[in-house]
């Protein structure tokens, strides 16, 4: 068995590779070549916090895959100085079922979720776009800036953090970094953020909608990748009704994402308000933006062939290189 540490994961998942491999992940999960179950939540009530089960089997035109990931958020980890998601993924050989590796998950799904919010970038946003807005200054904000520079020609970035000191770290530890701009600037306020913004990354657990509709600039794409469960928004309802959705899952989807299920609820748009899922624009079946003053709105909470991909991918590529632990198992 193969063991890849939190540095590993990250030499072995290159933010381009990866948005490629998600885009194959969600055009087998929208052509029924997947297996993903619902996620598997169990509470943990004196930490408020929870355990999420994530298995996938994921079958595309090069190979299969088969994956578990188990990740533990726990909310009041930050104030210990411990991350507030830790996750571990465990890769199976999909011909012979035996243990393949076992994985860093943290690092990979940061990766993979920056990747899949990519992926939509790329699919949906304006091919003009230069100005990112990311509301959230975490790890998976952070990977959200990688992924639409990865994609998009982006020449000017504003972060916004409920927390100042936050979003002031993010741009001293980001600005010029690799493929990021060096003009990455931190916004007073979410109008300053996104009123010039081509594209807006959202990486939060906010229960309340993080921008107003009216700052909103025509032909915007959002990417929302936080707001994961029934009670947690990010984008208003106003910006949802007008907006042209696109999902990872839509059972997912409609489960989880208070995004949509809010709406939904107070009988503003009906489930047929989600026009596709991004496998189904990456296998040709459906339109994506159809003009330049169209908003997009991708709405994403997570899949798990997102994980087993990522993972196959990370072990392909740490072969090649030469990187991990291999034990006996």
């Amino acid at each position: 068995m193969l063991i890849l540490n939190a540095e590993e994961v990250r030499k072995t998942l290159p933010m381009k590779a990866t948005i490629e491999a998600m885009k194959k992940a969600y055009a087998s999960l929208s052509d029924g070549k997947a297996e993903v179950p619902l996620r598997t939540r169990v509470s943990v009530p004196s930490q408020d916090a929870l355990g999420i089960f994530m298995p996938a089997y994921v079958q595309t035109d090069e190979d299969e895959a088969l994956a578990i990931k188990v990740v533990s958020i726990f909310p009041n980890n930050p104030a210990r100085g411990m991350p507030y998601i830790q996750a571990a993924v465990i890769a199976f050989d999909a011909k012979s079922g035996s243990v393949a590796a076992l994985l860093e998950g943290g690092t990979l799904t940061a990766i993979r979720t920056g990747a899949g919010s990519g992926a939509a970038i790329d699919l949906l946003a304006r091919k003009d776009s230069k100005v990112v807005a990311i509301f959230g200054a975490g790890v998976q904000g952070r990977t959200q800036l990688e992924a639409a520079c990865a994609v998009r020609g982006i020449e000017k970035a504003w972060v916004f953090d409920s927390d100042p000191a936050r979003a002031e770290a993010f741009v001293k530890d980001m600005a010029g970094k690799g493929t990021l701009p060096s003009d990455l600037r931190v916004a007073s306020s979410s109008k300053e953020a996104v009123q010039d913004a081509d594209i807006i990354c959202t990486a939060t657990t906010s229960t309340s909608p993080v921008f107003a509709d009216s700052d909103l600039k025509p032909g915007v794409h959002i990417s929302a990748i936080g707001a994961y469960t029934p009670e947690m928004v990010e984008v208003p309802a106003e910006t949802v009704c007008r907006a042209k959705v696109f999902v990872d899952s839509r059972s997912a989807v409609l489960a989880e994402a208070g995004d949509l299920i809010q709406p939904i609820q107070k009988g503003l748009i009906t489930e047929a308000h989600v026009l596709a899922e991004l496998g189904e624009i990456v296998l040709g079946r459906k339109a994506g933006r159809q003009n330049d003053s169209d908003v997009t709105f991708f709405k994403s909470v997570g899949v798990a062939v997102q994980d087993a991909i990522s993972a196959q991918l990370a072990l392909k590529n740490a072969k090649e290189q030469g990187l991990g632990q291999n034990i006996p198992f």
